[in-house]
């Protein structure tokens, strides 16, 4: 290794010059620097920009709740069964201002499966008020018939729980209720209903009139 010195190189390079600043001494801009305008206005945009207009989104709300509604009814769980009440007469117990009714109902099973009936419930909309009543065992019919000959008048065969109407049949029979009102509020009923609950449904079989 020789031990001469070091020289610095005969041709050095430029130094680097500084930035240039785009503000003159003291801190203010300088004059003669362009400038560049910034809009966070138009970089992010608005909601009066972006958005179709209020009547489109009213337009497009509408159609989406009509087009809900039709699939909320088309899609909703239905009875397998179908059916009407056919007939309904009343008889006034006496003493007791009730009346005892017999009602003639229709069922038709439009499924594949079975119907059997689990239960029945009865309601009364009347001008005295709202009642309700499930069918009296169908053991004791013949001994409601007997103390009110006129109930049978047009009566059928009972209509139980545990009946079964098998898929594509019908079956009619009587079921037989007693409301605490008197024969002419019923007569002049609001409604009357027959709420049919077969096994393993969560659907019950409505009948109205």
């Amino acid at each position: 290794m020789s031990d001469q010195p070091l020289m610095p190189s005969p041709n050095p390079g430029p130094a680097a010059e500084p930035a240039a600043s785009a503000e003159a001494p003291g801190g203010t801009a300088d004059p003669s620097q362009p400038t560049t305008k910034f809009e966070i206005g138009e970089e992010f945009g608005t909601a009066k920009k972006n958005l179709p207009p209020t009547k489109i989104l009213l337009i497009g709300v509408a159609i989406i709740l009509v087009i809900g509604g039709v699939l909320a009814l088309t899609q909703r769980p239905k009875s397998q069964a179908t059916g009407t009440i056919d007939d309904a007469v009343a008889v006034e117990i006496p003493g007791q201002n009730s009346v005892m009714a017999a009602i003639n109902i229709s069922i038709v099973n439009e499924g594949k499966a079975p119907f059997k009936i689990h239960n029945i419930k009865v309601d009364l909309e009347a001008p005295t008020g709202n009642f309700s009543d499930e069918p009296a065992p169908a053991m004791d019919m013949d001994r409601y018939y007997q103390a009110l000959p006129e109930l049978k008048r047009r009566a059928m065969d009972p209509l139980p729980a545990e009946t079964i109407v098998a898929p594509g049949a019908t079956v009619r029979g009587t079921i037989v209720v007693t409301f605490p009102v008197a024969p002419d509020a019923f007569a002049n009923r609001k409604s009357l209903k027959v709420t049919v609950w077969p096994y393993r449904s969560t659907v019950p079989l409505i009948l109205s009139k």
